[in-house]
């Protein structure tokens, strides 16, 4: 009698091995992704700020400060901290005003993000091939230096945000604005606006002229490199800049009146 032929046994499709190796992966992306959100969840319920008190109460000391501070403390070349914190009616409205025009020219206008200077932003970006401009408000940059480190990265970019849009909710605009004024940087360890009038000028910032307004907002946003004390090229054109549409604004505002 003839062998029955043998039957070949069929290979596993390579398509559905595919499949569950895709599906797999799938799952653990999922179960990783469930875990980063789980812990970005902790976080920010740890680290989530007394609203009531940052509405109401003395302007809080900043994480910025704070930082620096400790950097001070262990190098001896930084200067020590200046830090004089002053409520919003003792600053001019010129100064108010210059540090607008200089870092966020529509802060009353949009609610933390200004999404005209973020689209401007990306097209020079891209069509430069660098980043050379950010589109950062005065409200995100006002979170950045309470709450957050100075890292680069999306995480804290993400944070920055989650927090920009809570404080806009519960803090008013000219609250926003008195804390950034207090505690933006102007130079080397000099935070606020009064710290840096006195430091600058000997002065305190009510005190201070249109000029003396637009050459304390043209510190910012590279205080370390471009202030009144060292007065380079860039920090003399950007004073000159905000001098003038500083003065077109008033005049402008004092017609409508």
């Amino acid at each position: 009698m003839g062998r029955k032929p043998r039957r070949k046994r069929k290979k596993p499709a390579r398509k559905a091995t595919l499949r569950q190796r895709l599906l797999q992966v799938l799952r653990w992306a999922a179960v990783l992704l469930a875990a980063l959100l789980l812990a970005d969840a902790y976080w920010l319920y740890r680290n989530w700020p007394d609203w009531e008190a940052l509405a109401n109460g003395p302007v809080p000391e900043s994480r910025l400060i704070r930082d620096y501070r400790k950097s001070a403390n262990i190098d001896a070349k930084l200067p020590a901290v200046r830090w004089q914190p002053v409520a919003l009616n003792e600053i001019p409205y010129a100064v108010q005003r210059a540090v607008i025009i200089a870092e966020d020219g529509r802060f009353y206008q949009h609610g933390g993000f200004d999404v005209a200077a973020i689209r401007n932003a990306w097209q020079y970006n891209l069509s430069h091939l660098k980043v050379r401009y950010g589109a950062s408000t005065i409200s995100q940059q006002t979170v950045k230096n309470l709450f957050l480190s100075n890292d680069r990265t999306l995480l804290r970019k993400w944070h920055e945000a989650i927090l920009t849009w809570q404080m806009e909710q519960r803090l008013d605009k000219k609250r926003i604005l008195e804390i950034y004024l207090n505690i933006a940087q102007f130079g080397p360890g000099i935070f606020g606006v009064q710290a840096a009038s006195y430091y600058y000028w000997g002065r305190p910032v009510w005190r201070v002229n249109l000029r003396q307004a637009a050459e304390l907002a043209a510190c910012l946003p590279s205080p370390s490199h471009n202030n009144p004390a060292r007065y380079t090229q860039a920090f003399a054109s950007r004073a000159n800049s905000v001098y003038q549409r500083l003065n077109e604004v008033l005049e402008r505002e004092s017609r409508s009146d």
